[in-house]
């Protein structure tokens, strides 16, 4: 297996820092597909109950039979699941999917701020890590206003903020805020589904290490110190994507690659507005 580096968390447990997403890939072939990333090499499988796929996740893992200390499993609460007593029963029902005894991160999937329940799912999040059911909490696509709310009601930190993150959409503000609070970064569509890999810029660099665009924009990820989870079912681009620790980015590579970001670059929903 390839020593792969981890992100040291607020709350003192390790997070690999490269993992295997499986967003949009349909329960039945989830098997597989985190069968083989496992084999390659992988320790780190991010899931949430809306992808309905978190019992194929827990067939791929009791199937692998890999220690239960070498895992790292996150999945996520669905904003009609939001609340106090809801979220403790949605948890119920993603760990018995899973097939888990704990969880490694727990996270709240969106805001809905229109909703109004994210503080009581919060505070249902700090109960499971209290009573030793989760061992790390955090947040999905929230937004400073949101991360300031429930830091100021509760006085707990979030251990990890999942965001949509990659070289069109950096997102270095609401980064910065991350860093000063001790919140770990976690990418979520980590190639912005393809759109920067024809750069010309980016794929000068990608023939100077002769890796692919997608190899650079991951090992980008790496070299700022956040936590990715690219996603993908073909075998070869699983093992592809776990190659990116044999090659470092200068400080020249990272500038073409800051210089990519734009102001309209978000793929996905604005967390200030999704319900």
């Amino acid at each position: 297996m390839t020593k792969q580096p981890t992100i040291r968390l607020n709350d003192g447990y390790d997070m690999p820092q490269l993992g295997f997403g499986v967003w949009q890939i349909p329960d039945d072939q989830t098997v597989a597909a985190v069968g083989t990333a496992l084999a390659a090499g992988y320790r780190s499988v991010d899931t949430a109950a809306i992808y309905k796929n978190e019992g194929g996740v827990g067939r791929a893992l009791r199937e692998a039979q890999l220690p239960r200390a070498e895992l790292f499993i996150t999945t996520k609460l669905w904003n009609e699941d939001q609340g106090y007593d809801s979220a403790l029963r949605a948890f119920d029902e993603s760990m018995t999917l899973l097939g888990l005894d704990y969880l490694d991160l727990y996270l709240i999937h969106w805001p809905v701020p229109g909703r109004g329940f994210y503080l009581d799912s919060w505070r249902a999040m700090i109960r499971l890590r209290d009573e030793g059911r989760v061992r790390s909490i955090g947040v999905s696509n929230f937004m400073i206003p949101h991360l300031e709310h429930v830091m100021a009601e509760t006085g707990v930190v979030p251990a990890v903020n999942q965001i949509e993150l990659h070289p069109m959409f950096q997102q270095s503000e609401l980064r910065a805020f991350h860093q000063a609070k001790g919140i770990a970064t976690e990418s979520w569509s980590p190639l912005g589904r393809g759109a920067a890999l024809d750069d010309p810029g980016l794929q000068a660099i990608a023939s100077k290490y002769d890796k692919s665009p997608a190899q650079v924009v991951l090992r980008w990820h790496m070299e700022l110190g956040l936590i990715t989870i690219p996603k993908s079912v073909t075998p070869a681009r699983i093992k592809e994507n776990l190659a990116v620790f044999d090659f470092a980015l200068d400080a020249g590579d990272l500038a073409v690659l800051t210089q990519l970001d734009r102001v309209d670059g978000r793929t996905g929903p604005d967390p200030l507005t999704f319900s």
